[in-house]
Formats: structure tokens, C-alpha cells, sequence
């Protein structure tokens, strides 16, 4: 029935949801650096004075103003709630934290490997709640409409390591200009800026026919 097969697609939303909060606050904890997505709002938040959830609703607007540049009338506007699921997203991230509290590995193997998991969440994440083809996240839906509109031949996963680590260079740059410093982004998030697209494409190849079979079986 449809309205199970929406049902599942939800769920698995939500679980990709959450296994991206997962990730970030693994990353958090490992003290190794802000996460590639948010290091462009973190570094605005530090510069401005403004406060962090407001310079995250900024940068992700601008990233849907850009998809709206690249799509044009290819754009549909439903993907407006990007913001909505956004800040959503930030409830997850608070329950994540709500379980995971401060725990952390003190010694830097540890945190090494606290950041190892936090890839491997973040990775598995974002295929769980893009390849049910409901809303994507906007730092995704921009990546996806680079990927459709000036990247064509390259896949998705390929596209996503240059955004990540095109925003973390756009991070470093405005940080150092207005700053003279570095702010919040260490080894950790160039890290993760390399290394969750490419986990990404093996991950896709277990969990995409998966999905497909539990949610799409009647397209």
C-alpha cells in the first residue's frame, strides 16, 4: 500500500537524521574540529557575534538561493523546507547529544577514532535520508543541483567531497582574512571533508537496493 511504502520512506528519513547527528556529535566530542557542513556557520558565528543557530539558517538560505540560480525552473519549491528540516535537524543533534552527554576518548588515537565513527555515521546518514528522495538537507540539495547542472559526468559522492571541501576552504579563507586565526576547524574537519563522499559510494551500493526494494517496489 502507498501509504506504508511513505511510511517506510519517513522512517528512514528520520533514521538517516539521525545517524548524521549521530556523526556530528562524535565529531564534536573528538575535539578534532567542527564538521565540514557547519564549519562555514561556525566560522560566521565567531566573526559576527552572532549566535550559531541563526549564522547556520543564513548560510543554508544562501545555499538554497544558489540552487534556485543553478535549477531555475527546474527548481521546485517545496524544497523551500530545506530550512524547516534544517532546523529539525537541530533537534536531533540535541537528542544525539542528550545520549552520547560529553563522552569522549581522552588520548588522540582515541579521538581519532571517536572521528572515525563520526564519518562512518555521517556517511550512512546522508545516503539513508537522500535515497529515500524525500527532502534533502541544503548543504546536499545544493550539492545535488551542482552535480546535475556543472557536474554532470561525476557522481553524486564525487561532487559532495569538492563542496565539503570547497565550504572548508571558504571556512579557512574568511577566517583568516577577518580573524588572523583558524576558528574551530582542525585535522578532524578536513577530514571529513574528504573522506564522507568517498565512504559514501560503498555504503550506496548495500543500502540503495535495500531502500529501493522496501520503498520504491511499485515505481
Amino acid at each position: 500500500m502507498e501509504w506504508i511504502s511513505i511510511l517506510v520512506r519517513v522512517l528512514i528519513y528520520c533514521a538517516g537524521l539521525m545517524s548524521l547527528a549521530l556523526g556530528v556529535v562524535f565529531s564534536v566530542n573528538s575535539n578534532l574540529g567542527v564538521s565540514p557542513v557547519n564549519s562555514l556557520p561556525y566560522v560566521v558565528s565567531r566573526i559576527s557575534g552572532v549566535d550559531m543557530g541563526k549564522c547556520v539558517t543564513m548560510v543554508f538560505a544562501c545555499y538554497i538561493v544558489v540552487q534556485i540560480l543553478l535549477l531555475r525552473k527546474d527548481f521546485q519549491w517545496i524544497n523551500l523546507t530545506q530550512i524547516l528540516f534544517s532546523t529539525l535537524f537541530g533537534y536531533f543533534v540535541n537528542f544525539a547529544k542528550w545520549i552520547l552527554g560529553d563522552f569522549s576518548i581522552p588520548t588522540y588515537p582515541g579521538k581519532l577514532l571517536m572521528l572515525a565513527v563520526s564519518i562512518l555515521f555521517v556517511a550512512a546518514g546522508v545516503c539513508l535520508y537522500m535515497d529515500v528522495k524525500l527532502v534533502n538537507m541544503s548543504m546536499e540539495g545544493m550539492t545535488h543541483a551542482i552535480n546535475q547542472k556543472l557536474l554532470p559526468r561525476l557522481a553524486f559522492h564525487d561532487v559532495k567531497v569538492i563542496m565539503d571541501c570547497l565550504v572548508v576552504a571558504v571556512g579557512i579563507g574568511l577566517s583568516l582574512v577577518l580573524s588572523g586565526k583558524v576558528e574551530g576547524i582542525r585535522e578532524g574537519t578536513v577530514l571529513c571533508a574528504i573522506l564522507v563522499g568517498k565512504i559514501m559510494k560503498p555504503l550506496q551500493k548495500v543500502l540503495q537496493p535495500a531502500i529501493n526494494k522496501l520503498c520504491f517496489t511499485d515505481e
